[in-house]
């Protein structure tokens, strides 16, 4: 039996595995969901498939998303970034990936972790949609 896609990723094995693995897959570890808060920061204003294809240079410019190191990313870091042609070289937002891991460090120490802050806004559980079919 074939696999069942959403139309939007079908003819890019890369975003094909992307939607099989990772879309719609609840996450609760907090490495995890920094990951995503940085590659969707970069995202804004692009396609997702193009962060999805810089996400290991990502990984490897951002130090395996460490959100800890990257609060304290300097100036000549920041250059660095911004030189960086493997990634999304763009100053306001490798600045706020510095500024997000700073927030998420700070919600960490308030809430436990940055998914318990994240999930206790649906109390733990996904929501789940439904496809309204008006007529």
């Amino acid at each position: 039996m074939k696999k069942q896609r959403c139309g939007w990723c079908v003819g890019d094995a890369l975003y094909e595995t992307y939607h099989d693995k990772e879309w719609g897959v609840p996450v609760y570890d907090d490495a995890v969901l920094f990951e995503f808060l940085i590659l969707e920061t970069f995202q804004a204003g692009l396609s997702w498939i193009t962060v999805l294809r810089k996400r290991e240079n990502f990984r490897n410019a951002f130090d395996d998303f460490d959100y800890k190191q990257i609060a304290n990313y300097n100036v000549s870091k920041v250059e660095a970034l911004l030189n960086d042609a493997g990634i999304i070289r763009n100053k306001l937002k490798v600045k706020s990936a510095i500024t997000n891991a700073k927030a998420f460090i700070e919600i960490q120490k308030e809430f436990g972790s940055f998914s318990s802050y994240l999930w206790d806004f649906v109390e733990g559980k996904p929501i789940k949609n439904t496809v309204v079919n008006y007529k």
